[in-house]
C-alpha cells in the first residue's frame, strides 16, 4: 500500500493546539510533516516552539518575497530552526531565487507559484496577461532554472508542471468535500495524488473537530474508491 505524504497545516497561534495536532496525527499509514505559516511563525512563542521540535518534518511557509540580498539574509536568520522545507515566491525573480538557494544549505527551498486563492479573473485584476496554467508553467521553468528543490502549485497544474520540473511537487488547495472556503483552485486528496503531487497540504479537514477521526477519514479516502 502506498504511503501518502501529508503536510498538516498548523494554522493557529495556540501552542497547546499545535501539540495536540502533532500528537493526534501520528500514524504509520501516512508520512506526516507539519507546515507552519505566517500566523504561527509570527506568534509570540512560535519561534521558540519550532526550535524545540525534534524528529519531525517541518515546513516553514514564510513565502519570502523580496530583493536578492534580503531573501538570502532572511534565510540565514532562521537557519537555527533547521526547517526541512522553506518557501519563497517565484515572483521574487531568478536572481533572488538563486541567492536564496545558495544559502539554504540542507533546507529544501520551495518555489511558490500562484496562490490557490487566485483564478484567471484575479490575474487580470492584478495585471497579468497570462492564464493561470500558462503562468504556472512559466514559473515552473523558472524554478528549474534556479535549481530549487520543490515547487508549490495547485492540483490543477501538477501535470503541466511535471513536464518541466522533475523534483518534488507540493499541493495546497485540498478539500475532501470540495468546499472552497477561501480557495478557488481545489481538488480532493486522491485527485491531487493521481495528478502527480508528491505531498499535499491539508489544514482544516484534519485540524478542525476530531483530529484522530479526521486522519482516519483521510486514510480511508485515499485507499478506497
Amino acid at each position: 500500500m502506498r504511503k501518502y505524504k501529508i503536510f498538516v497545516a498548523c494554522d493557529t497561534t495556540n501552542i497547546r493546539k499545535v501539540k495536540k495536532i502533532i500528537s493526534e496525527t501520528k500514524t504509520s499509514k501516512l508520512k506526516i510533516g507539519y507546515k507552519f505559516g505566517l500566523e504561527f511563525l509570527n506568534s509570540k512563542k512560535g519561534r521558540s516552539f519550532i526550535y524545540s521540535l525534534k524528529k519531525q518534518i517541518i515546513f516553514g511557509d514564510y513565502k519570502i518575497a523580496d530583493i536578492p540580498n534580503t531573501c538570502a539574509s532572511a534565510i540565514k536568520a532562521i537557519k537555527d530552526l533547521k526547517f526541512n522545507y522553506l518557501t519563497i515566491h517565484l515572483s521574487s525573480g531568478l536572481q533572488a531565487l538563486r541567492a536564496a538557494k545558495k544559502v539554504a544549505g540542507k533546507t529544501k527551498l520551495i518555489g511558490v507559484s500562484l496562490l490557490t486563492s487566485l483564478d484567471n479573473k484575479d490575474l487580470k485584476i492584478i495585471g497579468f496577461d497570462k492564464k493561470v496554467k500558462n503562468l504556472v508553467f512559466h514559473q515552473a521553468k523558472l524554478a528549474k532554472k534556479a535549481k530549487l528543490d520543490a515547487i508549490v502549485c495547485s492540483a490543477h497544474e501538477v501535470k503541466i508542471v511535471k513536464k518541466v520540473f522533475k523534483k518534488e511537487i507540493i499541493t495546497p488547495g485540498i478539500s475532501l468535500d470540495m468546499k472552497k472556503n477561501d480557495q478557488k483552485r481545489i481538488l480532493t486528496p486522491k485527485e491531487a495524488f493521481k495528478n502527480g503531487s508528491d505531498w499535499i497540504v491539508v489544514g482544516r479537514a484534519i485540524t478542525k473537530g476530531n483530529i484522530k477521526k479526521n486522519v482516519q477519514n483521510l486514510i480511508y479516502h485515499l485507499n478506497n474508491d
